[in-house]
């Protein structure tokens, strides 16, 4: 695998990203054009509504479900780095760290964890300057 550093760590699924996403909203897209065309042609309706509200159920569900599987994962990253923290300072993180900002501290490695904590809250650093403020980076490969 890969090192990763800050040009290389986001992470794309092809499956989800490039196949299931698009396919959701092309079928979404079709079966609104296919309510309109029934509509205008005088045709069933009930059937192309049907298969509306089908698409529309399938790309929603997907959505929510990405957002589901992220916020599980904020959750256990969050405890991972207070516990982290915890080791390494014998402290909790600072709670006016905001959740964005521990995410990007993940990837710091424990020498510059605890100051980048520190300079994260004193100069309200952005999750972007946190990353490219990591001169040895710790990879997470298990993200979702």
């Amino acid at each position: 695998m890969k090192n990763q550093n800050y040009e290389n760590h986001t992470r794309s699924v092809p499956g989800f990203h490039y196949f299931l996403v698009p396919f959701c909203f092309i079928t979404l897209i079709a079966s609104i054009i296919y309510a309109v065309i029934s509509i205008l042609d005088g045709g069933a309706i009930f059937p192309s509504f049907l298969f509306m509200a089908f698409g529309l159920i399938v790309t929603i569900t997907l959505f929510f479900l990405r957002a589901f599987v992220c916020k599980v994962q904020d959750r256990a990253i969050r405890s991972e780095e207070n516990l982290r923290s915890f080791v390494l300072t014998g402290k909790l993180l600072d709670p006016h760290l905001t959740m964005n900002q521990i995410i990007a501290l993940r990837f710091a490695d424990d020498k510059a964890f605890p100051d980048l904590c520190q300079r994260a809250v004193t100069e309200n650093m952005s999750p972007d300057a946190i990353k490219k403020s990591i001169y040895n980076w710790k990879a997470d490969y298990h993200r979702v």
